[in-house]
């Protein structure tokens, strides 16, 4: 009996091979997953991956599909492998101190473009909590004659962002510190948007592999009840926003009404709680509510 020789792999038979092993894995969503994955460790747009479905693969090609393949089956992002995430139609680079943007987080960009209408107006934007500067510099490619000053108490996530303002064009007019929260800011901003860390310490032992394992956990830890950053952030907020500005801040599920409470002790007028895609409460948004503001 001669010697069986097995083919190299085309880019379907592999995205079927890649689907099933995640499937087996216990991973949702297994085709999208696969297709995504494969695309990333081959440099390939979804219409490439389509239209050449049957080339064969190389060897070096198979050899980089199986190494992804390895990091996520053991719970690593791709955004991680790939050190980058797409986040309102903008590449951020990632640090080990830079929280991985979900696309709820986009939830906060909406709040503010919808009550911040004139695109050309100067505005003055400051993002506490910046990490990528994803929320920053987004609302920057949006607003583009705005200015804005982003906050991280992590030297590493400050640099990233710096680093995600020069490669986006945006350098000229993103400025970052390193600082805790506001403790270091002066001056009167339009806008003030925050991520900060919302998950109650004794839960992060709990989140999934995905979370917990990579990012970081200064980006994660909101304390005993999950809100001390926001009532930090709340505290700072009468000296920092313009009496007509507005505030737009993420939650955690379920902590819309703990959240809102604080901001409205603090003097605000809460103007909405807007859910994500998803339908779950995201943000919480306010505004100036007595003449003690800013001017």
């Amino acid at each position: 009996m001669g010697i069986i020789v097995i083919p190299p792999q085309t880019i379907a038979s592999t995205l079927s091979s890649v689907a099933a092993a995640l499937a087996e894995a216990g991973f949702d969503e297994p085709r999208r997953q696969a297709r995504r994955l494969l695309a990333a460790a081959l440099g390939l747009s979804p219409a490439e991956m389509l239209a050449t479905d049957g080339r064969r693969l190389t060897k070096d090609e198979e050899r980089k599909v199986n190494a992804v393949l390895d990091s996520v089956l053991a719970r690593e992002p791709l955004s991680r492998i790939l050190g980058v995430r797409a986040f309102w139609g903008l590449d951020f680079v990632l640090s080990k101190d830079t929280l991985d943007p979900r696309p709820e987080t986009e939830t906060v960009i909406e709040a503010i473009l919808a009550r911040l209408p004139e695109r050309k107006r100067g505005y003055r934007i400051l993002d506490l909590g910046t990490g990528t500067g994803c929320l920053l510099l987004a609302l920057l490619s949006e607003f583009p004659a705005a200015t804005g000053i982003g906050v991280d108490r992590a030297a590493g996530a400050a640099a990233t962002a710096r680093d995600n303002a020069v490669r986006l064009g945006l350098a000229d007019r993103a400025h970052f510190v390193v600082g805790d929260w506001a403790a270091a800011i002066s001056g009167s901003f339009d806008a003030v948007v925050a991520n900060p860390p919302y998950i109650p310490q004794d839960e992060i032992a709990g989140l999934p592999r995905e979370v917990r394992d990579h990012d970081p956990r200064l980006a994660l830890d909101g304390g005993a009840d999950g809100l001390a950053a926001y009532r930090a952030i709340a505290a700072d907020l009468p000296h920092l926003l313009r009496r007509d500005g507005v505030f737009a801040c993420e939650i955690g599920a379920g902590q819309e009404s703990a959240a809102a409470a604080i901001f409205a002790d603090a003097g605000l007028v809460i103007d909405a709680v807007l859910p994500d895609l998803a339908g779950i409460p995201r943000c919480v948004v306010a505004r100036c509510g007595s003449s003690s503001w800013a001017t």
